[in-house]
């Protein structure tokens, strides 16, 4: 574990930021799930100073009350690993989507397939703009109750619940495979039919559209602004989080990082209990003057 009292490794030379981009579980949020007042008194300070704040979570938007009391200006957030853009603004369960990136059911319905080939005993949940739907095997690892219970292939069936509603992403979780060598193995088995992630310590995968990704989704925001990657500054601790560190001018680990993580990020800060989203982000204005 990373010293509290130490200062974040800084990459030398740095244009000056214009938007923070930062993960929640493992990152902003302490391990209880709260923002410390010192993060809130952060993120206002960046958001004063001129710099957009944007939380870029693998949750879904329904799981954002978290974080709803400190969106501030533009109000959105990327959700599902980039599979969509929220606007936070109308409170918890009144989220507005800007912007999905689904998955193609044909994509998911073959994902599936392929990963219980290469992993029998694999069991799925699917993930969709307001439903949340899963296998009966499949175990209780999120906050809350299915909508519908069914085999994958019939959850995406042209006729299953919620079948007008896009797919934002697949979940398959195995009880017995490494975490990390599933998500290898996954990423062979399903090459480029879907973006495949993860972000729990258990095998649990997030299996998302073509080149969806926390990355891809961020750019395509800051373009829309004229940011430009040199201009972000981004802060993770799990796999899915690494094309972000990588395509940001500056990234930090946490402290608690995966190790992936921490060999993608140009620099590293302190662990999430400790605060280290803030301690960057009052350094950053601290240099700012």
């Amino acid at each position: 574990m990373t010293s509290a009292t130490r200062q974040p490794e800084t990459p030398a030379a740095a244009v000056p930021p214009r938007l923070i981009a930062t993960d929640l579980d493992g990152t902003l949020l302490r391990d209880d799930k709260s923002v410390s007042p010192r993060t809130v008194a952060a993120l206002a300070a960046a958001e004063e100073a001129g710099i957009e704040v944007f939380f870029v979570t693998g949750r879904p938007a329904r799981w954002m009350d978290v974080v709803s009391d400190h969106v501030h200006g533009h109000g959105l957030a990327i959700c599902g690993n980039g599979a969509a853009v929220v606007d936070l603004h109308g409170g918890p369960g009144a989220h507005r989507f800007v912007k999905v990136r689904e998955l193609p059911r044909k994509n998911a319905l073959a994902a599936v397939r392929l990963l219980r080939e290469a992993a029998p005993g694999t069991v799925c949940a699917v993930e969709q703009t307001y439903g949340f739907y899963q296998e009966p095997d499949y175990p209780k690892l999120h906050m809350e109750i299915p909508d519908f219970l069914a085999p994958a292939e019939e959850l995406l069936a042209p006729d299953a619940p919620g079948a007008d509603e896009p797919v934002l992403k697949i979940l398959a979780y195995h009880p017995t495979v490494d975490p990390d060598a599933f998500l290898t193995l996954a990423r062979l088995a399903i090459g480029e039919r879907a973006n495949v992630t993860r972000s729990s310590p258990s095998a649990l995968l997030e299996i998302s559209g073509p080149e969806v990704s926390k990355a891809s989704t961020l750019a395509l925001c800051c373009a829309e602004r004229g940011i430009s990657h040199e201009e972000v500054v981004a802060f993770g601790d799990m796999p899915n989080d690494v094309e972000m560190l990588t395509w940001a001018g500056r990234s930090y680990a946490m402290g608690n990082a995966h190790p992936d993580v921490i060999a993608a990020a140009s620099g590293r800060t302190v662990a999430n209990n400790d605060d280290g989203v803030a301690v960057v982000i009052e350094r950053l204005l601290a240099e700012r003057g």
